[in-house]
């Protein structure tokens, strides 16, 4: 490994900062006095912690990866981050405050601060968890190490694929999203047209720095397998909801593809970490995901069965029913338990987790297309349920550690 791609993980961040630095005309707003006495600060104290961590051995460093230049004892690129967040935090507040536009360009359509707001919801921050996490955990837990391939993995899985999932999904479901009356908090945005092109060029862009990061670093250390599984995972995210393929409208295949957004993290973790992918535990777990996946899917699209046919969308709720597709999930829900439970140990403890699900869908079990969006109330509790059962997981991850040292 090389200290390029310490170099290059850091440029993951200044490029963007520095366009946002420039956009929201930071510089010239705050002076660079302000700027200078702020990183300073910031930075005295990623020094002083930054010491701390690496002198009392949580955090090592390959010295073939880095510069060589420490101060005292933690790397150079340590401080890089702070520096940025220094600078990258107040770029995006002004530009969320709209401070940053010039009187002429404030009388504009839209500003920067609006498209940050609209980006910002346009991409579900309630699930960047959801899909950060799963490549985070593994990637730790499997590989035992936090290095670059870690944190711009996990970057990219936060945010750009979320924005890239949901923005593309929010500009060709325009039409439904009007009609849905979920929509427009945090469950989903209704996109005004103006900012679909925005949106769109946004979506598509801000994922490139990352996968070519990705991309290298995985070829250069000799996984080429995992850039065939990043290039499905992304292709899946695309196909969902993009003009011309919209996986999304073909019942059954929705929920697969859908299933396959949460699952993909975690199979690119897998492949970066060299776990072989066709072991029975690893078939087990990546199985269990799908059919969780799917099930979560199949009983979020029953609420919007209305919304979609007024819209002219199809679904697997509204080719099955509600009831059907309810039933489905109640069965897909069922067979991730099992899955679970027919694994090695502490796998059987997940398998907990799938209970307050079942609990939940079933007095949902006879529901109608007529009153589909009752299942709403269902899915308003799925969203908090998703962080108990990350907390179970989360739990079972740190036994597994503890007890393979």
């Amino acid at each position: 490994m090389s200290h390029l791609n310490y170099l290059l993980v850091v440029a993951c961040f200044v490029v963007p900062t520095l366009a946002a630095l420039w956009l929201a005309g930071l510089l010239k707003r705050l002076g660079w006095r302000a700027i200078s006495v702020t990183t300073l600060a910031i930075l005295a104290l990623s020094a002083t912690f930054d010491n701390l961590i690496v002198g009392a051995g949580i955090v090592g460093y390959d010295p073939k990866a880095i510069l060589g230049i420490r101060i005292p004892i933690a790397p150079l690129e340590d401080l890089a981050y702070a520096a940025i967040a220094a600078l990258l935090v107040p770029a995006i507040w002004m530009g969320l405050q709209g401070l940053g536009v010039s009187k002429a360009s404030a009388k504009a359509e839209f500003t920067l601060g609006q498209l940050l707001r609209q980006l910002f919801w346009a991409s579900r921050p309630i699930s960047w968890i959801n899909t950060a996490y799963p490549f985070a955990a593994v990637y730790l837990v499997v590989g035992h190490t936090l290095d670059a391939g870690f944190w711009v993995g996990t970057l990219f899985f936060l945010i750009p694929y979320n924005l890239l999932m949901y923005g593309i999904n929010d500009v060709y479901d325009y039409e439904s999203d009007l009609r849905n009356p979920r929509k427009g908090s945090i469950e989903g945005a209704v996109l005004h047209p103006k900012w679909h092109q925005p949106t769109l060029t946004v979506a598509y862009l801000l994922p490139v720095p990352f996968l070519a990061f990705l991309s290298w670093n995985q070829f250069h250390l000799g996984q080429p397998l995992t850039l065939v599984w990043l290039a499905i995972v992304v292709f899946a995210v695309v196909a969902y909801s993009a003009k011309g393929m919209r996986f999304k409208e073909i019942p059954l295949l929705d929920s697969v593809t859908s299933a396959t957004h949460f699952v993909g993290p975690m199979v690119v973790a897998m492949a970066a970490t060299n776990q072989p992918l066709n072991s029975g535990t690893a078939l087990k777990l990546i199985g269990a995901f799908m059919l969780w996946g799917m099930a979560s899917h199949a009983f979020g699209a029953v609420q919007d069965i209305k919304a979609d046919r007024e819209g002219g969308l199809a679904s697997i709720a509204t080719a099955f029913g509600a009831r059907e597709t309810v039933r489905f999930a109640l069965i897909a829900y069922a067979f991730a338990g099992i899955a679970l439970v027919s694994g090695i140990w502490p796998m059987p403890l997940a398998a907990i987790a799938v209970i307050p699900y079942l609990a939940i869908l079933w007095p949902h079990r006879n529901i109608t297309d007529d009153n589909c969006e009752e299942a709403n109330q269902g899915w308003r509790r799925f969203i908090w349920l998703n962080f108990f059962a990350g907390f179970v997981v989360t739990m079972i991850l740190i036994y597994t550690v503890l007890t393979s040292r």
